[in-house]
């Protein structure tokens, strides 16, 4: 993007102005949007049940668990009457009680719930990865547009502010054309976590830090990209006695057909830390600290002899991607993160495991 400093810097600022306005909001005339929360563990306890109740759309007025009761105090403290154990979710119990289901349990059950709800005619927010296979994130998907019923897959970067304002400027050109991304995501898992956490059980998760941890930046940089990645490279290890099932560190380069290159990097036994860096031909923007659960909001844009450093107000990403897709389906539209942008993750995921078990770079044909 041509332009004097000064000019860059007036541009970049238009867009940091109004840094969290949610610009995929539309009015809605009708609501609260009913959640039944499927697994009512830690995530959901800390960070889904507090956002689904502070949004001013949506409620939870159901519980699926076999371990919680409407006796416990967290049932107590969203006033939760409804209480039902997975079979009985399955079965189709209070259905007249909730519009849509959040599913919040470990990955390899993703597929049986969300399928369940579509067949209830009910919505579906899962979380990421949507499934553990893109066999069952597939069957998710179909299920779904069969039953005419939202899927979104929980991916709350798509509506996390510094990720939107920083897709706004590469879409316009003031790094100039995008040619490569670096990415990492480190955490302690083992921190806070026993040997016997579900994470380090393939059966359950999947895989280990790529597929846990890996799909952020894979769908970031789609995301910021606007284009799915055409090859996949990937190297995955594990040194730590705890990782004898699954990948303790992955490494993998993604090539777009633009031309754009991503470097990522994944590791269940680093130091905690995530970065998210574009460089284009023009300049670079960076967003510090991009997948935690606690996003500090920090850009960097740098184009020339400019460098324009922007810290936004806290958001809690959680509740925005809870009113976003309450707001979607209130509204009859599609959202961005769907069941089909989760399934394209996981074919990358599988490709980089592909990759590292056979030591080829794996090309990727477009999804059906």
């Amino acid at each position: 993007m041509s332009g004097s400093p000064s000019e860059h810097a007036g541009a970049v600022g238009h867009h940091f102005a109004a840094f969290d306005r949610r610009d995929w909001h539309r009015p809605v005339d009708r609501g609260p949007l009913r959640f039944a929360v499927v697994g009512v563990g830690t995530f959901a306890k800390n960070r889904a049940l507090p956002a689904i109740s502070t949004v001013e759309q949506t409620e939870t007025t159901v519980f699926v668990s076999n371990t919680v009761s409407e006796s416990d105090p967290v049932a107590r403290e969203y006033d939760i009457e409804a209480v039902v154990g997975y079979d009985e979710f399955h079965a189709g119990a209070a259905t007249d009680d909730y519009d849509a289901v959040y599913v919040a349990a470990p990955n390899a059950f993703h597929r049986e719930y969300a399928e369940s709800a579509a067949k209830h005619g009910k919505h579906v927010l899962c979380e990421k990865p949507l499934a553990t296979s893109v066999a069952d994130a597939r069957s998710m998907v179909d299920a779904c547009e069969d039953a005419g019923v939202t899927l979104m897959t929980a991916y709350r970067l798509h509506v996390e502010p510094a990720t939107r304002r920083t897709r706004e400027l590469v879409q316009e050109g003031y790094i100039g054309r995008p040619v490569q991304v670096h990415s990492t995501f480190a955490t302690k898992l083992l921190d806070g976590h026993d040997d016997d956490h579900w994470r380090l059980d393939p059966s359950i998760a999947g895989g280990g830090a790529t597929i846990d941890l890996g799909v952020y930046p894979i769908n970031a940089i789609r995301f910021l990209l606007d284009e799915d990645p055409v090859t996949v490279q990937g190297v995955t290890n594990a040194w730590g006695s705890a990782f004898d099932r699954v990948e303790e560190h992955a490494a993998f380069q993604l090539t777009f057909p633009s031309g754009v290159v991503a470097s990522c990097s994944t590791t269940f036994d680093g130091q905690p830390d995530s970065h998210l860096q574009l460089v284009g031909t023009d300049g670079s923007i960076s967003i510090d600290s991009p997948y935690g659960g606690d996003v500090p909001q920090e850009v960097t844009v740098e184009c020339g002899d400019m460098r324009m450093e922007y810290t936004g107000a806290p958001v809690d990403d959680v509740c925005e991607e809870v009113a976003y897709f309450a707001n979607h389906v209130l509204t009859g539209r599609r959202p961005g993160p769907d069941g089909r942008d989760g399934l394209t993750d996981l074919r990358v995921v599988e490709a980089v495991y592909d990759s590292a078990e056979n030591g080829r770079r794996v090309e990727l044909d477009a999804d059906d």
